[in-house]
């Protein structure tokens, strides 16, 4: 006879948080590395850095080798510097390679706040200025683009200067992302220049660049309270239209000709720019420029080209859907579209139901000249652009993601999702452009984020599930490995109490949907003891938070929670991306159900169920952003169910939020049904609101508002503004962690936290 599960007083100490602050992502990163390739050249071979080596992996040679003798190295350096060196812990940033032969190629490379240069055993000083944050080399290295108040400049290797604009004002500048996008308290914290976007032609001559215009537009002010210099409290105002306000952000496009100093303007009506996405989807095709264009609403995708010689504009493609027209699964992956040399166009779309490559005739078919981007692409008026195209890819699955296009034998290799059992898992396919010849190259239940170089050929492979680390190998066209790289183990993991997450599938609330999930045991777990639940939220619409591979979406933080003897789980709702449009589109018109959090209350009772160890009874929930929302909506909505929340950086009423945000995906429904203010009263847990003071992305007003609303209902509330604190809240996050991870010690475990204190998070590189 099985003993029933009890609930077990628990003590927490030092040495439990010192635990759980190792599972934090920065640290368990260098536990467990994964591989990012730096092509060189079009990607005959690339470079990338394992713990504190620096690997080149030749592809044609089948080789893996140090990138150089980093032994070597670190004595030359030494002596030529005058300073120590470690050649297990090179103190070298900014690293190019820079000729030499395949065997020992020599490489540039800043320490001690100087340049140098490796090569043929010697290390010597140079004077060169490398490109540095917001700036963009030319690809043969000689120039870099950089932004200066607003005007676009261009720097020489020899550190000569030159302005190619000077016509730059408030609100009008080159290159820059809208206000709210352009995470400037954080830039300003750490010492970095504005945002700045530009792409250079494939020989180095050309450079296309974007104006952005936030003349006029509503501002919003916030307040610094604690200028880091000291003294009085700063006002930093920003542009900030919300959704429904006719005015917002918009863009032309410029190319400017180095060499000769001239410049070209696009033929073309301003465009939206309410998000990123609107200058990340622009490229080079050979001498011509292509870019995607969305409408305001997102319900509309075209594809444009520009002539850089006469500015001509010319849509290619277009395509408008009932709800969005997406150019990819998730929002800012890297485009799909690809304009072939016989004028053909790769094209992705949901028109099916499902995320597919089409081919695309090319030029004959559409419409060209109008200069505004009207017409829909194939030059008959119906609106959708896609009639002439005929089908690359079908079936019950969608397309994750284009490695490359091989043109001379026709076929394209590419990544799915949906062709396990598990829908989120990817695979490594290769088809025909005619539509013939679907292979599976990979046929497993690992995940494969596999990318390509620019030239094709290859494919780099970083295999991984929930519980194993991703295995990096170099496949070839057909599937097989021509390189092993790297394939880190779980040892030092597991030695900090690490165990990984169970993959789970489950039903949504319509009793029929499988969803899927993740769930963390607690450490030192024992079946005979009850755990306390954390759900760790992100409730958007533009991605999913539960993937199935090692590292999914806020990695780190729910392993964190389960050290402190908390059982989290993670649920990728009805109307979140990854899957089938109608899946997606669950959600349009329906933002505020948070990733349907009906389903995430079914998913865990039915866990709960399953396994008799989680107290269902004592469920609490955290999330930021979006998730955010989610929390607190879940203690709103469902107030019987969730009963400790932590939300973080939350946009708590949407109809004063990003225009893009309800406008895009909640579509033309109305606002009303995305305000928490508004469920104030449901309020019966304990709510802990946290917003830093500089979110420029949402505003803490935000929080606030909603603060203001649970006053008004005489409802109990703890808060925190953090003073100069972005949107990530990124210098003081060892300080959000700790009061999310003591708020629910105390009201979910029941008893007072340990005295101990977490040290900054390193920052990203």
């Amino acid at each position: 006879m099985t003993a029933t599960p009890t609930h077990a007083h628990v003590t927490l100490t030092d040495a439990d948080y010192a635990r759980a602050e190792q599972m934090l992502a920065p640290y368990r990163a260098r536990l467990v590395p994964t591989v990012t390739p730096e092509w060189l050249g079009d990607g005959e071979r690339f470079r990338y850095v394992s713990g504190t080596r620096h690997v080149l992996a030749d592809p044609r040679k089948g080789e893996r080798r140090d990138l150089f003798d980093h032994e070597g190295l670190a004595a030359a350096l030494s002596v030529a510097s005058g300073h120590a060196v470690d050649a297990e812990d090179l103190p070298i940033t900014a690293v190019d390679v820079d000729g030499g032969d395949d065997d020992e190629p020599a490489v540039r490379f800043s320490a001690f706040g100087e340049r140098w240069r490796w090569a043929e055993g010697e290390c010597s000083r140079i004077e060169e200025t490398p490109p540095g944050p917001m700036e963009i080399p030319s690809p043969d290295g000689r120039r870099t683009a950089f932004g200066r108040d607003g005007n676009v400049w261009v720097r020489d290797r020899d550190g000569t200067e030159d302005a190619l604009t000077d016509d730059a004002e408030p609100g009008l500048t080159y290159g820059a992302a809208n206000a709210p996008m352009s995470i400037r308290p954080l830039l300003r914290s750490l010492g970095l220049p504005p945002v700045f976007h530009a792409t250079w032609s494939p020989d180095s001559s050309k450079l296309l660049v974007h104006r952005l215009d936030e003349r006029g537009l509503p501002d919003q002010v916030l307040v610094e309270s604690s200028p880091p210099g000291g003294g009085r409290p700063v006002a930093h105002h920003l542009p900030f239209p919300v959704p429904g306000d006719e005015a917002h952000p918009t863009m032309t496009w410029h190319v400017f000709d180095v060499p000769a100093g001239t410049r070209v303007d696009a033929q073309a009506e301003p465009a939206p720019m309410v998000h990123g996405t609107a200058i990340a989807y622009s490229w080079w095709t050979g001498g011509t420029v292509h870019h995607l264009q969305q409408t305001r609403d997102a319900r509309t995708l075209r594809l444009r080209s520009l002539d850089p010689a006469t500015g001509a504009t010319a849509t290619l493609v277009s395509e408008t859907g009932t709800t969005r027209a997406d150019p990819t699964p998730q929002l800012g992956e890297p485009t799909m579209t690809h304009v072939l040399d016989t004028g053909e166009i790769l094209w992705w779309s949901q028109r099916d139901g499902w995320g597919h490559l089409w081919l695309h005739p090319g030029d004959d078919q559409g419409e060209r000249g109008d200069g505004n981007g009207n017409g829909d692409g194939d030059g008959d008026g119906d609106g959708d652009g896609l009639d002439a195209a005929t089908r690359v890819t079908s079936g019950p699955w969608l397309v994750r993601s284009v490695l490359w296009v091989d043109q001379e034998r026709r076929q394209v290799w590419f990544t799915a999702g949906g062709l396990c059992e598990d829908p989120y898992v990817r695979q490594i396919c290769r088809i025909g452009l005619d539509g013939a010849g679907f292979t599976r190259l990979t046929d497993d239940d690992l995940d494969h984020d596999a990318v390509a170089p620019p030239g094709g050929g290859y494919v780099v492979d970083r295999a991984s599930s929930s519980a194993t680390p991703p295995r990096a190998r170099v496949l070839d066209e057909d599937g097989r490995v021509l390189v092993e790289l790297e394939a880190p183990g779980t040892d030092a993991l597991r030695a900090a109490g690490w165990t990984p997450p169970e993959r789970f599938r489950t039903t949504a609330a319509d009793g029929r949907t499988p969803i899927f999930g993740l769930l963390w045991r607690p450490h030192g777990f024992d079946p005979q003891r009850r755990y306390p639940v954390v759900e760790h939220i992100y409730g958007g619409p533009q991605n999913f938070r539960a993937g199935p591979s090692f590292d999914p979406m806020h990695h780190g933080d729910p392993e964190a929670l389960a050290a402190l003897g908390f059982a989290v789980v993670a649920v990728d709702g009805r109307g979140t991306a990854g899957r089938s449009r109608a899946f997606h589109d669950h959600s349009y018109r329906d933002l505020g159900n948070a990733g349907a959090l009906d389903d995430h209350v079914a998913a865990i009772r039915e866990l709960g169920r399953r396994h008799p160890w989680l107290d269902t009874g004592r469920v609490g929930i955290t999330g930021q952003s979006a998730g955010g929302f989610a929390a607190a909506r879940g203690l709103l909505a469902h107030p019987g169910f969730y009963g400790v929340g932590v939300a973080v950086s939350g946009n708590h009423d949407d109809a004063f939020g990003l225009q893009m945000w309800a406008e895009q995906y909640h579509g033309d429904a109305d606002l009303t049904g995305l305000s928490n203010p508004a469920l104030a009263a449901n309020l019966r847990g304990r709510l802990l609101l946290v917003h830093g003071e500089l979110d420029e992305i949402v505003l803490p007003a935000q929080t606030l508002r909603l603060v203001d609303a649970l006053i008004t209902a005489d409802r109990d509330v703890d808060a925190l503004i953090v003073p100069g604190g972005d949107h990530a809240i990124l210098h003081r996050r060892h300080h959000l962690y700790r009061w999310t991870w003591d708020y629910f010690v105390r009201h979910l475990h029941g008893v007072e936290p340990p005295t101990y204190r977490l040290a900054p998070l390193p920052l990203p590189a």
